[in-house]
């Protein structure tokens, strides 16, 4: 009721505001197509670059009918950045995280990246990841590192909702436009060739690009055909603290615990490759057919080492502490000693070895007819097929462990831990507590249909009427492969006899400089690492019972989701004003399938234990209305006025009935099929001033009243983890029914609900302005403040955040320098604890020197200053992680012909 009084005012508020523009002697005649006055002094001066892609977004932005904003390509294959991510980042109120290295996913006015939504020239994109645990979390946030940058002709960012707009963005939604042939020259060629540095890894590898479009002279068919391959060796240091846990500190005192402190060594490769087809024929202005295709395919292969002292499990199987230091309830230092006792699961050290062979693959087809019968009526059909696949097709992992004694320290610098015992540059003392051969495949597949018509009419201030029905069909699939490590791990064999820590050794340690920069004295810098040839030999040498994999019940799923929906939009205009009114109803028929694990009587055991198969369905409609109101308050003044109510459907993994176990923390994730989805009620406002061609300045504010967030519920479950006998937490028992490897554990268990409401408020300035003899700043800032009603944190919200760009652009040269800085901001809850990351920044910088008109030497560098990710648990003295990414430097050449 609250979003239909509010469209009921608007109504009254286009009234009100068209008669006083009835009244202004400057408004425009029609503003509709009107674009800013070029009367900066520089006549008509036509720009390129830099500053034409700023010119075109700046039209873009002013021409559209809801409140967003625009950030246009450079030229052919060249967007501002060397991600799309990246370049998203640029525009008020998105935010990214750069976890390895780059952009992967974007926040919008600090809500967390699923409730983002990403189409592809308006319609949504099947998504999926290279990253096991992305994979296993399975959400709907786009990751942008399987989108070419180099195809993107224009990026759109609704922030207020429309009726025609695909639902799905609480936070807003991002249109990702590419090229149309017969948009281009006659006959278009590009090309780009470039080298990358990343000066963790130390490696320099290429980047090439090119695209080639033509059209006939009449220009009613036009072909066009891009291509890609890039490669890039990447390295993250890291310094890890997994979370704390309640033991006793001596003088009658409990205190956290560090549970594990480990340095992690990330290495991997990266490549991509792929293309896209657009063939578009016009045979009359009646007629436009446009047929496209979309592949790519990145290939993510990593090796993560990772050596950790184990305080949780020292102190739960009998060990002591010594000389603790106890800061605001947590044991911030002190001195760790196992019991010697391994044979009864003492541990001082874990040391985890994984080596994973992964990807990510993206296609999509699209057929998108415009009809117009007559001059006033335009029908337009759109039908396609996307699909993804995010796989670890092989994760050979190895975990070896001992007792021993450790000093830690968690102040200063980073966390510093010094053995005693054992060696960490040895694999002498080390048993081979664990191992495992796994694969996880995720699946993401849609089949769509749209169908619209737009009906020009003249009924006083009404324009047009639109009306469209839809139908998809969504299918998410997930399935986990491993082997029974209870088996595979006692029974491993090297060279006729039992394998040891030192059978998979390289015999050489981390490298001379890891943890450089992130180091104190203290820091466990060096420590002798796995060989994954050898991890890989050794485990494809071993007898196929031991290697035989079994399904991981509460990892595979199916989830299906048909929608079914319609929307009405009226649009309405006058001299100084446009608006439109509509209402979107949309049907979601839901099927999850999963497993139930444990019970009493399951239907099925292997040797993760008993589970259940279940299927659960469900039905829910969300009625969607949506206005939008443009005044022009002089020839250069927008003002803004926008309600509506969006709606995000909840993660695939949140809306299966299984749970993800971790047997080592004994924690674990679950969902629920019968969560509600995210819904909200919004209300935007923005005033836009375009004195010129090139300039704007601009205020936003947004409320977004959330109905329901979707939260972690925590709780303790008895569940079946497996072991090797004499390696099993305390807190285990036999499961019994004939499996020794089997023990019912207490696993804290997140389960997915539908908590508290709340609210994002705030606003966003912007202004972009050239300055003098070819310089010219972009600048922004966003405040966002984001509550439920509980109190509980809002995740991926950064309170502040802001971009300052500087560029200089003549005949010879274009330069840019960007600095992006976000505030610190809760992302989950992370094995049953809040995980926050610190304030994050960024300095970029691209130059391009023009050789001559079609030949232009490049240079781009990624995170100049090195800035680290920072990552705590609720405060900053709990620290989580610290990771360290290194620069990027590319350099090359672009061609255009």
């Amino acid at each position: 009721m609250t979003v239909i009084r509010l469209l009921a005012a608007s109504v009254s508020t286009f009234a009100l505001a068209a008669t006083a523009q009835a009244q202004s002697a400057d408004a425009p005649t029609n503003n509709t197509t009107q674009t800013a006055p070029a009367d900066s002094g520089e006549g008509d001066i036509i720009v390129t670059g830099i500053r034409e892609s700023i010119q075109a977004s700046i039209t873009a932005k002013r021409q559209s009918s809801v409140i967003s904003d625009v950030l246009t390509a450079e030229d052919i294959g060249k967007f501002p950045d060397k991600n799309v991510a990246e370049a998203l980042q640029r525009i008020p109120g998105v935010v990214v995280n750069r976890v390895f290295g780059e952009g992967e996913r974007v926040s919008l006015r600090g809500t967390a990246p699923n409730l983002t939504k990403t189409l592809v020239n308006g319609h949504s994109i099947a998504t999926a990841d290279w990253f096991i645990l992305d994979q296993v979390a399975s959400t709907r946030s786009f990751n942008y590192l399987t989108l070419p940058a180099e195809i993107v002709g224009q990026l759109e960012v609704y922030k207020s909702p429309q009726a025609d707009v695909e639902e799905g963005g609480v936070g807003g939604t991002i249109n990702v436009h590419t090229r149309n042939p017969l948009d281009l020259k006659a006959l278009t060629v590009s090309a780009s060739v470039q080298g990358v540095y990343s000066d963790l890894s130390g490696k320099l590898d290429p980047q090439v690009s090119g695209l080639f479009s033509w059209k006939n002279a009449d220009e009613t068919f036009g072909i066009l055909i891009g291509g890609i391959y890039q490669k890039r060796q990447t390295r993250r240091d890291g310094i890890e603290v997994f979370g704390y846990a309640p033991f006793a500190a001596g003088g009658g005192q409990t205190a956290l615990f560090p549970t594990l402190i480990g340095s992690a060594l990330f290495k991997q490769d990266r490549e991509r490759y792929g293309g896209n087809i657009g063939i578009q024929f016009r045979p009359s202005d009646a007629l436009e057919i446009n047929v496209t295709g979309l592949y790519s395919r990145f290939n993510a292969n990593n090796l993560n080492l990772n050596y950790l002292a184990w305080p949780e499990r020292a102190l739960g199987s009998g060990g002591t502490v010594t000389n603790p230091t106890i800061v605001n309830g947590v044991a911030v230092a002190g001195t760790v000693t196992s019991s010697n006792n391994a044979a009864s699961g003492a541990r001082a050290v874990v040391y985890d070895a994984i080596d994973r062979q992964a990807y990510a693959e993206t296609y999509s087809a699209d057929l998108d007819v415009n009809y117009k019968p007559t001059d006033d009526l335009t029908v337009h059909f759109k039908a396609g097929w996307t699909k993804a696949t995010g796989a670890t097709s092989n994760e050979n992992f190895l975990e070896t462990a001992g007792t021993g004694s450790f000093s830690y320290d968690l102040r200063g610098k980073a966390p510093q831990v010094k053995f005693t015992s054992p060696n960490p540059t040895s694999p002498a003392n080390m048993l081979i507590d664990f191992s495992r051969i796994q694969s996880v495949t995720n699946k993401d597949e849609e089949k769509y249909a749209y169908l619209d018509l737009d009906q020009k009419v003249d009924w006083g201030p009404m324009n047009a009427l639109k009306f469209g029905v839809k139908y998809t069909n969504h299918d998410r699939t997930a399935l986990r492969l491993a082997t029974n490590g209870g088996v595979l791990t006692p029974g491993l064999i090297c060279s006729g006899a039992p394998c040891t820590a030192a059978s998979f050794a390289s015999g050489q340690n981390t490298p001379d400089d890891f943890l450089n920069g992130l180091d104190t004295t203290g820091t466990l810098n060096s420590y002798w690492t796995v060989d994954p040839t050898k991890l890989g030999q050794i485990y494809g040498s071993q007898a196929a019972a031991l290697t035989a994999k079994f399904v991981v019940p509460g990892n595979t799923y199916a989830i299906n989701e048909k929608t079914y929906g319609g929307y009405g939009l009226a649009k309405f205009g006058g001299e100084g004003w446009r608006a439109n009114i509509g209402l979107r109803v949309v049907r979601t028929d839901q099927t999850s399938t999963g497993s139930l694990i444990g019970g009493a009587n399951p239907q099925f055991t292997n040797p993760f234990g008993g589970y259940t198969p279940i299927t659960s369905k469900r039905t829910y409609t969300d009625v969607l209305p949506s206005a939008n109101l443009s005044v022009d308050l002089s020839p250069k003044i927008v003002l803004r006025f926008a309600a509506g109510k969006t709606v995000t459907r909840p993660d695939f993994v949140d809306i299966t009935p299984g749970v993800d176990l971790n047997g080592t923390l004994l924690t674990g994730a679950g969902g629920d099929p019968n969560l509600k989805p995210y819904r909200a009620n919004q209300y935007d406002v923005s005033l836009e001033w375009y004195p010129d061609a090139e300039t704007i300045v601009a205020l936003a504010v947004f409320y977004k009243d959330i109905q329901s967030y979707i939260v972690n519920r925590s709780s303790t479950e008895i569940l079946p983890g497996q072991f090797v006998p004499g390696t099993q937490p305390a807190s285990c028992v036999p499961a019994g029914g004939g499996n020794p490897n089997l023990f019912n554990c207490p696993f804290s268990i997140n389960r997915r609900s539908n908590g508290e409401g709340g609210r994002n408020q705030g606003f966003e300035f912007q202004i972009s302005r050239p300055i003098w003899g070819g310089f010219g700043a972009i600048a922004n800032y966003t405040y966002s403040d984001a509550k439920a009603s509980n109190g509980d944190p809002i995740p991926g919200n950064s309170k502040h955040s802001f971009n300052l760009t500087g560029y200089y652009e003549n005949e010879l040269v274009t330069a840019r320098l960007s600095y992006n800085y976000r505030s610190a901001f809760f992302i989950d809850i992370d094995r049953s604890a809040p995980l926050n990351q610190a304030a994050l920044s960024s300095l970029d910088a691209s130059l391009g020197i023009n050789v001559t008109k079609n030949i232009t030497l490049t240079a781009d560098a990624v995170n100049l200053t090195n800035k680290r990710i920072v990552q705590y648990s609720g405060t900053p003295d709990r620290v989580r992680a610290i990771y360290d990414n290194g620069r990027q430097f590319y350099f090359g050449a672009r061609f255009k012909f």
